[in-house]
């Protein structure tokens, strides 16, 4: 009698294994986020099996949306988003698809232009640029608090280099300085 208890759980067992093997669990959409080493260019990476809309959202750290898309997907994308102009903290990537929301949360540091430095002063408004050993043409964009273009001048630089500039009504300013070829933003 014992025996055929035995042999009726070990049938059991076995048959609920064969079951459960036999069983395909719907697959789900997987999301990664790469940043792209010495550029300001996060990758997202998608992958699903089945086709349909997709929306994706970049929130900041006080979950302020940055930038939003909706596309659709046969099997998924690779999507570079340039996170140039944006300041330094925590971004949350967020996926919304059939099958639900999948996030992912970044830490982003802005590359910083070699040898270019923007500070500001005790003096209200007034900032300083130093440049340091540049061989270049270093160019100097100055925004006010609403985005407007307040200034715009280009430099040539050999060994080093400082320059004052004075903010008229100040409430706010961004430097976005070029050199070599590559761009920083400083944000005050």
């Amino acid at each position: 009698m014992k025996t055929k208890s035995i042999y009726f759980a070990a049938l059991f067992v076995i048959g609920a294994a064969v079951a459960a093997v036999g069983k395909e669990e719907p697959s789900s959409a997987k999301l990664a986020v790469v940043a792209v080493q010495g550029s300001q260019v996060v990758k997202v990476i998608y992958k699903t099996e089945t086709a349909g809309k997709v929306k994706l959202s970049v929130y900041d750290a006080a979950s302020k949306v940055v930038f939003t898309e909706t596309r659709n997907s046969n099997e998924g994308f690779i999507l570079p988003l340039n996170f140039s102009g944006l300041q330094s903290g925590q971004y949350t990537i967020e996926l919304v698809d059939a099958a639900g929301t999948k996030s992912e949360k970044i830490n982003y540091q802005p590359v910083a232009v070699k040898n270019v430095h923007v500070a500001k002063t005790a003096a209200e408004g007034k900032f300083v640029l130093s440049v340091v050993d540049a061989n270049s043409t270093v160019g100097v964009k100055i925004y006010d608090a609403n985005n407007n273009l307040v200034h715009d001048s280009s430099k040539e630089v050999s060994g080093s280099y400082a320059q004052l500039y004075s903010i008229k009504n100040f409430s706010g300013a961004t430097f976005e300085i070029t050199n070599a070829g590559e761009t920083s933003t400083f944000r005050f």
